[in-house]
């Protein structure tokens, strides 16, 4: 507000007076919880965090990343501050709706100090007439310009100027929870978001309120218990609950098994020609640059196409079994469209079951890393030569070994494979075993067993020397017959101990 008082010349002048109100700058916490990521999502495990405490953050900047059953997501900053704790550590999981991390902000407010100041004393008695300027219109207050520029999980950026916390009609939350907050004379609208779906406050959340901060974080955080000197109680990591609960719904489906042996011995044969002819840029870095190209070369008469970049971590030095056992698969894949199937996920249960019928071959390769199992896929692999699948095999490799897991939804996207590869032969010397088939899995399921040197009687005279390896199916009995089944691994046995058909089925 601006005022002007005139006072007579003899007096003392001309004398302006402002009345001002100063912006002060005050500092606060700032829980940040973790959000709805998703549909079905209740938790998350934060596997990496970006920042430490006592760093600066601005608005939008990488706070960390969190990991669902479906996906990695990075989380960003809603405030601009300084990181002051981290509540859930790496490798710990938060539910949704339980905080993060505090973060320090600067928040402006007005000074309370807003009264006018007290009039001067006259000294002259004479009474002086007092002259006010047009007072300027006072602009509304409005939230201020750099609200449009706030991160969308800041509660700035969505709270309504006249909104008043005692007003929470607003908040998601059943009755039973609204009435119990009003006998602990809690606001809703200070518990938004909440723990439930879609930000849903819950009774939990009331007293996670009420309760001491201190007692709320043991309570959310305490992963390990100790029941006596000896023994304690560990919670399970975000990966193997998921692989509790993808066994435990594997029990809903009849599964067809059975176990056999391939003769790989062809293989064995020509393995070393496949090894001394891998193409150049899927040899290790090294290896390749100390190649020399040869005096006399087709790029004389026209440059060849630029390579292929190939990561580092996709190169290799030598062929293994499996590599070529998929292509081999894939093979057998193309004469069986029930096994290049999966099963149509159905609106209702009242839909009749139907089968979806891909145009390429489609495996999940099981891989066991130090954060856990999954099931990475090879897509489209049919079209792929056997030195490429190699090459996404080290990579993919490579990926399960960091940790937290690198593999993203790009290396295992939502439709999987129609059939999983296990390589449990890679572990340990296993003859055979007994896969299990999970929801979504596909419609069948193969582990591979370690490769042996047997005299094989039954089927060469006098018998010889063979090189044979253990394999084990397990099939939706739902969908596939076991003699479908059996049928169709003696395909894939006809690729297998006779490669030669590589030759003249690439001609």
């Amino acid at each position: 507000m601006f005022r002007l008082q005139l006072i007579r010349p003899r007096a003392f002048g001309l004398v302006a007076r402002f009345h001002t109100g100063c912006i002060l700058q005050r500092k606060a916490l700032k829980e940040f919880k973790l959000a709805d990521i998703g549909e079905g999502i209740t938790e998350c495990e934060v596997i990496r965090w970006s920042v430490k405490p006592a760093s600066p953050i601005q608005a939008f900047d990488p706070l960390c990343e969190v990991q669902s059953d479906k996906a990695t997501v990075e989380i960003t900053s809603p405030f601009e501050g300084v990181v002051k704790d981290i509540l859930v550590r790496e490798g710990e999981v938060a539910k949704v709706g339980a905080g993060l991390c505090t973060i320090e902000v600067e928040e402006e407010g007005d000074s309370p100090a807003d009264s006018p100041e007290e009039p001067p004393v006259p000294t002259h008695t004479s009474p002086a007439p007092e002259v006010s300027a047009t007072p300027e219109p006072q602009p509304e207050k409005s939230p201020r310009a750099h609200k449009s520029n706030l991160h969308p999980l800041d509660p700035r950026a969505s709270t309504n100027p006249d909104y008043s916390p005692g007003l929470a009609a607003d908040v998601l939350a059943t009755p039973s929870v609204r009435h119990y907050a009003r006998q602990k004379g809690v606001d809703l609208a200070l518990l938004v978001p909440g723990s439930g779906k879609s930000g849903r406050v819950e009774k939990q959340d009331v007293d996670d309120y009420l309760s001491p901060p201190a007692a709320s974080a043991s309570r959310s955080h305490q992963q390990e218990t100790r029941t006596s000197e000896d023994e304690m109680t560990v919670e399970l990591g975000r990966t193997r609950l998921n692989m509790w609960k993808a066994m435990t719904k594997s029990l809903e489906i009849p599964q067809f098994s059975f176990s056999t042996t391939l003769d790989i011995t062809e293989l064995n044969h020509i393995l070393p020609v496949l090894n001394s002819h891998i193409p150049i840029h899927y040899r290790p870095s090294e290896t390749a640059s100390s190649m020399h190209s040869p005096v006399i070369s087709p790029a004389s008469f026209l440059l060849p196409p630029a390579a292929q970049t190939v990561p580092d971590s996709a190169r290799y030095a030598r062929l293994t079994y499996l590599p070529i056992l998929l292509k081999t698969l894939s093979k057998a894949m193309h004469e069986w469209p029930l096994f290049r199937s999966s099963l149509t996920a159905s609106p209702s249960a009242s839909d009749k079951p139907t089968l979806t019928v891909r145009p390429h071959v489609d495996i999940s390769v099981a891989l066991s890393t130090p954060t856990g199992l999954y099931t990475p896929t090879l897509q489209a692999i049919d079209r792929a030569t056997v030195y490429d699948i190699a090459s996404r095999l080290k990579h993919l490799a490579h990926l399960g070994r960091q940790v937290p897991c690198a593999l993203t939804p790009a290396e295992m996207p939502k439709r999987g494979g129609t059939i999983t590869v296990s390589n449990i032969g890679g572990i340990g010397d296993v003859d055979s075993a007994s896969p299990v088939l999970v929801p979504g899995g596909g419609v069948a399921i193969m582990a591979v067993g370690r490769a042996k040197w047997v005299w094989d009687v039954d089927r060469f005279e006098g018998g010889a020397r063979r090189l044979k390896m253990g394999i084990s199916w397990s099939a939706d009995h739902r969908v596939v017959e076991g003699a479908e089944l059996v049928a169709f691994v003696e395909a894939w046995r006809s690729w297998v101990e006779t490669p030669a058909r590589l030759i003249g089925n690439a001609v």
